[in-house]
């Protein structure tokens, strides 16, 4: 396990514990050394789980959903700025009854011997890193999407989950809300599927000016974690959110969210790696620092079906209104999802007339997390495996190794690597700061 560098090697400072132990009662000190832990689910199948969320932006979600369910112990919250932070241990006080402890360093939290599991909802650049520590930690992983920032750590991810034997769960929550329209799809309400297409529309502002600066004693060193530095990027600028549409630390839209839609056009096709992908576009809308395109169309060509996924990341396109996130055409009519918590689903004949409609469950976060937590317990399955998630992830990297070369990238449809691609090899890895590169 890395050191901790002196410039994040303490936890919160005495002052600020003393006033977070007013708050919330922080527990008794960590304990035990650092030691893989064995699945146990044979005899866990009631067992209370001692969780740590890293990282309280979208971790905050995280928080909410592990509250609501039962069985589960909040116990530990990791994040560098002491406002999140706060944040989160108030909420955790006001409702679970055993104290929570707040630590800047998500590693801290890996030498307990009692925790069971770390939930990642940091930046993508920490996701494969900080999964790493927690599988050699003995830890079980709940990871965001994409779960990787780049194609090395896409398979990097996959052989550590091999290797220390670990329960690894991606967040694209759509594989727990879409279960019953993905089954009416593949039960032949459309026959044959031959083409899916997805879209992301939005309103994004220009990244000129932050929408919230980063906190003085936000620990930028930690932030950055993993990533090697880069002369003359003021990092304040771009936490917590604009660092996405920058390639030193972000993946673009493509990475943020289509990896979701795309995650179900791939399992609705019921296919995995394609044959080639374009992804073509460009910066259209705000004359700022953002490197990622703010308007594009990704394709994959899988031989005997294809997918699209269609981006205005800062026009809405109000004007088009689209009802479905996702689209399937099939020989015998198209089946169109919509999205959000709540899932339904349309099916119309090839002229377009409403033939069928049908609507999953009320679900959210909990629904996902709790499939996370039976898996451990040995009671469920995972809808998401890190596997599976990965594929969906590659896609991404490689949409954007197309858009950054200005290539079409050809990719051997068993490994997901590309072919004869000098180019794209380059972006294959990226540099990590010294110390910090994860390996198994």
């Amino acid at each position: 396990m890395t050191s901790l560098p002196p410039s994040a090697a303490s936890l919160l400072t005495r002052r600020q514990i003393l006033h977070r132990a007013a708050l919330v009662g922080l527990g008794t000190g960590i304990s035990g050394a650092l030691s893989p832990v064995s699945l146990r689910a044979a005899n866990a199948a009631g067992r209370k789980l001692r969780v740590a969320v890293m990282a309280l932006g979208r971790g905050m979600a995280h928080v909410r959903a592990l509250l609501a369910l039962p069985d589960v112990e909040i116990a530990y919250l990791a994040e560098v700025d002491p406002l999140r932070l706060a944040a989160g241990l108030k909420l955790v006080s006001e409702t679970q009854k055993t104290p929570c402890r707040g630590v800047v360093d998500f590693r801290s939290c890996l030498e307990d011997s009692t925790l069971d599991a770390l939930f990642i909802a940091a930046t993508n650049f920490w996701h494969t890193p900080a999964a790493l520590l927690a599988m050699q930690a003995g830890k079980h992983v709940y990871v965001e999407k994409p779960g990787s920032h780049n194609p090395y750590e896409a398979e990097l991810i996959v052989a550590a989950t091999r290797k220390y034997g670990k329960v690894v769960q991606m967040g694209n929550q759509r594989r727990t809300w879409m279960r019953e329209a993905i089954a009416a799809l593949h039960a032949g309400a459309v026959g044959e599927v031959r083409f899916a297409r997805s879209f992301y529309y939005a309103s994004r502002a220009s990244i000129a000016t932050p929408s919230r600066p980063a906190p003085p004693d936000l620990d930028l060193s930690l932030w950055q974690g993993p990533v090697a530095d880069e002369p003359g990027r003021e990092i304040g600028k771009f936490v917590h959110y604009n660092w996405h549409w920058l390639w030193h630390w972000g993946n673009g839209e493509l990475g943020n969210n289509g990896v979701h839609t795309l995650d179900i056009l791939r399992w609705g096709l019921r296919v995995g790696y394609p044959r080639k992908i374009t992804y073509t576009g460009g910066r259209y809308w705000h004359r700022d620092p953002q490197e990622t395109p703010d308007t594009g169309t990704a394709v994959f060509d899988y031989g005997h079906c294809g997918m699209e996924w269609v981006q205005s990341s800062c026009v809405p396109r109000s004007a088009e209104k689209p009802t479905a996130e996702c689209i399937f055409y099939g020989d015998n009519g198209t089946f169109a999802i919509t999205g959000g918590t709540t899932t339904g689903w349309t099916v119309y004949d090839p002229k377009g007339v409403k033939v069928s409609e049908g609507k999953g469950p009320n679900a959210g976060d909990a629904s996902h997390i709790g499939n996370f937590l039976e898996a451990i317990r040995g009671n469920a399955t995972l809808n998401s495996p890190i596997q599976e998630g990965q594929i969906s992830a590659m896609l991404c990297h490689l949409g954007n190794i197309a858009y950054r070369t200005n290539a079409t990238v050809q990719c051997d449809p068993d490994t997901g690597r590309m072919i004869n691609h000098p180019a794209g090899e380059k972006l294959w890895k990226r540099p990590y700061r010294k110390g910090w590169e994860p390996s198994l």
